[in-house]
């Protein structure tokens, strides 16, 4: 995502004072047709919680679970032969994966690292090693060696073997709605991830995400039960620019005023909507000139519209905290652990740890 964007946008975002006190610890909702129910806090493990376990790795997933979370976040693309792997990049990752030799001897393929998902099979796919290193930066990271990606039934099969009947998936379709070349198409996407879903036998603990609202669209088409999460980093709602966002699914956001809240409110089965927490992206509440994305007035309108607000992905325990006083109804973080105890400090409801399964 695009810091200079991002930044770009503070023209357009409304000055606001960062609470540097705890406040109520929720917005006012309103009274209108859409009042959200306050429900626990919903404490999101992003990619697993890759602060403390190789990013969407079966061990991650598991190491979340038996601490407890509410929600395991994971991302979804598509490969040449049609399978749902669990990565959050398009491009293989040099920093993630390194290659340990070709499939089939002069494969043309070969190196797999640096291509497109889409372009490489699930076996060639298996070849990478995608837990060689520590993420840097992540020093706390448990780093899973030899690590093979994953494909999406083997998350929703962990779950239920865990039998951790509380413990739900945000799952993000991750459609290139800005450079559709680059992923899976579109519909062959969303029916794959739905098929994965469908057939897991857990798909009411199940929600979809993504930044591409024509995805979400696509997916309501199919499931209309499914609860569905608008994202956004601001610069992909294209505020002021002529016509609609490539990523708005043919909804024009300047029809709303620029208006992240009323534009998502227009998907269909739209439950929640997950902003960037603020800018500059991966800032903190400590730094100069910071502000929060998911203002007051954001977490208003969408409590009125009965729609939740998650932002993405703060690892700051103050900042964390500042949003929690907002009273945003969850948090996506690298470090659920760091979440927990802070739930734990303000006397909240605890997400359920679930013991290792016995086999």
């Amino acid at each position: 995502m695009s810091l200079r964007y991002a930044v770009a946008g503070l023209a357009l975002l409304p000055a606001l004072a960062v609470p540097a006190t705890a406040q109520a610890a929720t917005a006012p909702h309103g009274h209108g047709h859409g009042h959200v129910h306050r429900s626990a806090f919903d404490l999101q493990a992003h990619r697993g919680g890759l602060g403390l376990t190789t990013e969407e790795s079966l061990e991650g997933f598991g190491k979340a679970i038996r601490l407890g979370v509410s929600t395991l976040e994971l991302d979804t693309q598509i490969t040449k032969d049609r399978k749902v792997v669990v990565n959050h990049d398009r491009q293989v990752s040099a920093q993630k994966c390194k290659d340990t030799g070709p499939l089939t001897p002069g494969d043309p393929m070969y190196p797999y690292v640096g291509k497109y998902i889409k372009d490489l099979t699930l076996a060639q796919i298996k070849t990478m090693d995608c837990g060689y290193q520590q993420l840097p930066g992540y020093p706390e990271q448990e780093q899973i060696k030899g690590f093979r990606m994953v494909e999406l039934r083997d998350v929703l099969n962990l779950v239920r073997d865990y039998g951790a009947k509380r413990v739900k998936l945000n799952i993000e379709t991750k459609v290139e709605a800005g450079a559709p070349e680059q992923t899976a198409p579109r519909q062959l996407f969303v029916r794959r991830v739905f098929e994965e879903i469908h057939r897991s036998g857990i798909e009411k603990q199940v929600s979809v995400q993504s930044f591409d609202w024509g995805a979400l669209k696509a997916m309501h088409k199919l499931a209309p039960t499914y609860p569905l999460v608008a994202l956004t980093n601001y610069d992909f709602l294209q505020v002021g620019k002529d016509g609609a966002s490539p990523w708005l699914g043919g909804i024009d956001v300047d029809d709303y005023d620029g208006d992240f809240v009323r534009a998502a409110a227009a998907v269909p089965g739209v439950t929640a909507l997950s902003p960037n927490y603020g800018f500059p992206q991966n800032g903190t509440v400590a730094d100069p000139g910071f502000r929060f994305y998911p203002d007051r007035k954001m977490i208003h309108d969408a409590h009125r519209r009965g729609l939740k607000v998650i932002p993405w992905t703060c690892d700051d325990p103050a900042t964390i905290e500042a949003l929690m006083d907002l009273g945003v109804d969850g948090i996506i973080t690298d470090y659920p652990d760091r979440v927990r105890d802070i739930m734990a400090a303000r006397g909240l409801p605890l997400p359920t740890s679930y013991p290792a399964p016995r086999h």
